[in-house]
């Protein structure tokens, strides 16, 4: 389990470079640095749990149990508190990539990172294409489309425009 938990931490450390500009909250690798130092401390009470068991030491045995019942605590307000604030970390990932949306003109990194999203995520603004419309690169541009990141993977001549939504 702790080298599970090893690997999804490093692998969101891994990804979060693909979507830093996303993500300006400096607390947004918290998560995975959090992950990592259970994976350690899951490690170290394994081995305890381990070598308790090897000697038959019932104080090794209640130690283990002790630590297994806090941890079990843990998760349990772990959970409650993501489930209390999952819309505030929602609401303010959508303000963040509003923001990098209204930054998108063809030209700037953001413009490469916002079409490698809607293209990995198969998606089209942060909600929807609709989205697109309030942006300056639209009032800008003038032709009425969106990126062509926002065109679906099997429409082969999409332009991006709002007339065919079925294309994006």
């Amino acid at each position: 389990a702790a080298a599970g938990l090893s690997y999804v931490g490093g692998y969101v450390i891994h990804t979060y470079r693909s979507y830093d500009n996303f993500l300006h909250d400096k607390y947004a690798l918290l998560p995975a640095a959090i992950i990592i130092c259970v994976a350690m401390v899951m490690f170290v009470i394994g081995l305890i749990g381990c070598c308790a068991t090897f000697r038959e030491s019932r104080v090794g045995l209640g130690l283990f149990l002790a630590i297994i019942l806090v941890i079990f605590t843990a998760e349990v307000a772990a959970f409650v508190l993501g489930f209390v604030y999952r819309e505030k970390v929602k609401t303010d990932v959508q303000s963040t990539m509003h923001s990098v949306f209204e930054e998108y003109n063809g030209k700037n990194p953001e413009t490469n990172v916002v079409d490698y999203l809607q293209k990995q995520l198969h998606c089209c603004g942060v909600k929807n294409y609709t989205d697109w419309t309030t942006t300056q690169w639209f009032n800008s541009t003038g032709n009425n489309s969106v990126p062509l990141s926002c065109c679906r993977e099997d429409m082969k001549n999409c332009t991006g425009s709002l007339d065919l939504p079925q294309e994006l």
